[in-house]
């Protein structure tokens, strides 16, 4: 055995071993890998964000004049709630549980995850609920129109009276995607509370793994709601139950409880891994520690707590009763205290920091200058006269957006560089990733920013016409949606050419700390030959004493 220091100068050892998968059909087999299901998550997620990207742009293309020219209001209610629902449900989910696949059970030693075959079933999942969600649009009367949320009563309504029709399979997909996230999310808290790596406390875990563990937790615990309301709902278009059909004594508003009980605890599941991958990301690129790295991992886990009793704040205009109002502001706001914590540890690890604006740390900034103005606005939106002021306007859009794009994505983005040379073995053009980055940020902003403006002067959301007073924020608008558009091409064409014949990548190419670094690029089957023993404390840029693990020699 021999311990192997990981510092901010010292490297381990750069022999190579590629053992392995490196035959592209496994990518579409039912493989129990751990790696290989990491990356089918995250080209099938990216798949159909391309296809949720084009379904916004020709929103975009429609709100460039205040007139429904572009195409008819029945496609465009369709496209709005299948951008919604494939950018959450088939794109911020799917690639996030790609990249925790990928990289946990090598951020805690182990060889793979805890019930690999239920890994697998998990996935396959996905492309079925996508399979579903595009078939939705060959059915007669089209795709689901009832917004990403479908509350009924407008969820309720069957014009052409098939039994199968566009609502119906968004429901079915949505539940099935809700049992392929309850699967996962058992598999990856027992992964990470019975397989670490001897010596791996839960204080010596990467906050990574902290991250993608405390969202996991929420997914236990408010996942079963929403699919159930989504089940609920079927049996009431489908059976003729009444559980939420007002004509027949349902009750609707209690579907928003059920929905938004996880929907808003979800946002938290999708965004604490990325504020684990801006805590993997500013110590390597500042060559600093983390600052406050125990104070930083239980703030996830207080998050997770606190998403619990917030969701109210979606329903204040829902006949939410004032002192029910006054609970979930005060709830909602409480949030910002462990968040601010985060935001404070990330400055104060960047602050003073030999910086290193590769690509990986040019979309963690622009992600984390993008989230301080959403957290900004999302404070706005907690208190009660404000939200009510706004409520279903373009404001609201806005706020979700920077955190959906303006965060969550320029994170995922983040993160593909960072592990890009340790998943494939090749190293990426640094040009075209910094070309990347600056059309995704201006484009990204030049497109989410207007909204705020219009949605203060009061433009309802979910509209394809609009009075002729709000189209030069909506010009704007579009016009930045284009160019966020056009931001993908230059990634595309780095990640398929440096895939294919890209420079070789050693094993640590970024001098980063972790386990992960210290096996083969891309690592080898099981990971390691043996399991590692964990000797001293993570993150230890500039410390006398580097992070160290004993290794077979």
């Amino acid at each position: 055995m021999t311990n192997v220091p990981i510092e901010g100068i010292l490297l381990p050892d750069e022999k190579h071993n590629h053992e392995s998968p490196s035959n592209w059909k496994e990518y579409f087999s039912f493989s129990t890998d751990h790696k290989v299901i990491g990356i089918q998550y995250l080209v099938t997620s990216f798949f159909f964000f391309l296809v949720g990207g084009i379904f916004a742009m020709v929103m975009r293309g429609e709100l460039m004049t205040p007139e429904s020219d572009l195409v008819d209001r029945t496609v465009y209610n369709g496209m709005f709630t299948m951008h919604g629902t494939i950018m959450l449900f088939l794109w911020t989910f799917p690639s996030l549980v790609g990249f925790a696949n990928y990289l946990v059970p090598l951020m805690i030693g182990a060889r793979d995850m805890a019930f690999p075959r239920l890994n697998a079933v998990a996935f396959w999942m996905v492309p079925v609920v996508g399979i579903i969600m595009m078939g939705s649009f060959f059915v007669p009367g089209g795709p689901a129109q009832a917004g990403w949320w479908s509350y009924p009563p407008v969820s309720l309504q069957n014009p052409t009276g098939n039994l199968i029709n566009g609502q119906v399979l968004w429901l079915l997909a949505v539940a099935i995607s809700g049992v392929s996230s309850i699967m996962g999310a058992v598999n990856f808290v027992t992964t990470i509370v019975k397989m670490r790596a001897p010596g791996m406390g839960f204080f010596r875990m990467p906050l990574f793994v902290w991250g993608v563990f405390s969202a996991q937790i929420i997914q236990l615990f408010g996942l079963p709601a929403l699919t159930a309301g989504a089940v609920m709902l079927l049996l009431d278009l489908t059976v003729g139950t009444s559980f939420f059909d007002p004509s027949r004594g349902g009750n609707p508003v209690m579907f928003q409880h059920y929905f938004w009980f996880y929907s808003h605890p979800a946002v938290y599941v999708i965004i604490l891994p990325v504020f684990a991958i801006f805590s993997e990301i500013f110590p390597v690129y500042s060559r600093k520690p983390l600052f406050g790295y125990k104070v930083v991992a239980i703030s996830s886990i207080l998050i997770a707590g606190v998403s619990g009793i917030v969701w109210v704040h979606h329903m204040y205009v829902s006949g939410t009763s004032g002192w029910m109002r006054l609970i979930f502001m005060l709830t909602t706001m409480c949030v910002s205290v462990p968040t601010g914590i985060k935001v404070f540890a990330w400055v104060a690890t960047i602050w003073g920091g030999k910086l290193r604006l590769n690509t990986p740390m040019l979309f963690a900034l622009g992600g984390l200058i993008m989230f301080v103005f959403a957290g900004i606005t999302g404070i706005m939106l907690s208190s009660v006269p404000v939200d009510v002021h706004v409520n279903n306007t373009y404001f609201v859009v806005g706020h979700f957006h920077y955190v959906l794009y303006g965060t969550v994505t320029m994170g995922l983005f983040a993160a593909i560089y960072h592990w890009f040379p340790k998943m494939t073995g090749r190293m990426y053009s640094e040009s075209w990733g910094k070309i990347h980055f600056w059309l995704a940020f201006i484009g990204t902003n030049l497109n989410f920013l207007p909204m705020h403006p219009l949605g203060l002067q009061g433009m309802l959301r979910r509209v394809a016409s609009y009075a002729p007073e709000y189209q030069f924020w909506n010009v704007i608008a579009s016009l930045g949606g284009f160019l966020l558009g056009m931001s993908t091409l230059p990634f595309i064409f780095n990640m398929v050419i440096s895939w294919m014949q890209g420079e070789k990548a050693p094993n640590n190419p970024w001098r980063a700390i972790g386990l992960e670094w210290m096996v083969s690029s891309p690592p080898p089957v099981e990971n390691f030959e043996e399991i590692p023993i964990i000797i001293s404390e993570p993150y230890g840029y500039g410390k006398s004493e580097p992070l160290t693990a004993n290794l077979p020699e």
